[in-house]
């Protein structure tokens, strides 16, 4: 499954031309033209990325940011704003509440598509060598070790990869196609149940302090790591 974009824009031209090239990229667009609507579509599957506009009917950019980089199932989906406004303050206003980066309209599409591919790869979990620890489950990347309550995990590198990545995204539900995409890439042909092979790899090695449970199948959908 592609990577799901929401736009937030309030003119439909603009919100038009930016679906369709969203989906000549390969992304999956959703559409938004006022404020709350576009809270109403930060549901799960949460979007991968928002495209938020300044000015909104019924709210602003900066209050919807706000909102969700203050509020724990949404705060890591990064935003890219866009408006009309060229003053420096207000390019700060918008980062410092958690944009990750920013456009000025007129923009060309060209350019957004190169600015979200540099901010995909910033925020990109592989990219991150701190320490992760979860009720007892801790993982480092720069040493490769995984140990729950200080004994020691065997796993393979595609189960390591996979914790990693739910480790990095928690309470977030995953289909088995955002999981190939985000673990495996894009430019791999794997099959979808292959995913279920390594989910049952991974319960195995956590099993040891009954962390498997944290693995959790969401019926329909796919796979969320939680620890509720």
């Amino acid at each position: 499954m592609s990577r799901k974009i929401l736009i937030v824009e309030d003119e439909a031209p603009i919100r038009e031309m930016l679906s369709f090239v969203m989906e000549q990229h390969g992304y999956q667009a959703v559409e938004a033209g006022d404020y709350d609507t576009a809270l109403a579509k930060v549901v799960e599957p949460y979007p991968d990325m928002i495209i938020l506009d300044w000015m909104l009917p019924g709210g602003t950019g900066v209050q919807l940011a706000k909102k969700l980089k203050t509020t724990e199932y949404t705060r890591n989906i990064p935003i890219i704003m866009l408006t009309a406004r060229g003053e420096e303050e207000d390019k700060v206003k918008g980062l410092e509440v958690g944009a990750d980066d920013y456009m000025t309209k007129p923009f060309s599409p060209k350019e957004l598509m190169a600015r979200m591919r540099a901010v995909f790869r910033r925020v990109a979990p592989t990219a991150l060598d701190e320490p992760l620890e979860i009720s007892g489950l801790r993982l480092d990347p720069v040493s490769r070790r995984v140990t729950a309550y200080n004994d020691e995990l065997e796993m393979g590198p595609t189960e390591f990869k996979l914790l990693h990545f739910f480790m990095t995204h928690t309470e977030r539900v995953y289909s088995r196609e955002q999981l190939l995409d985000h673990v495996w890439g894009t430019n791999v042909y794997v099959e979808d149940r292959t995913v279920d092979v390594h989910i049952r790899r991974l319960r195995k090695a956590l099993a040891l302090h009954d962390h498997d449970r944290l693995v959790q199948t969401v019926r329909g959908v796919g796979y969320r790591f939680s620890a509720r």
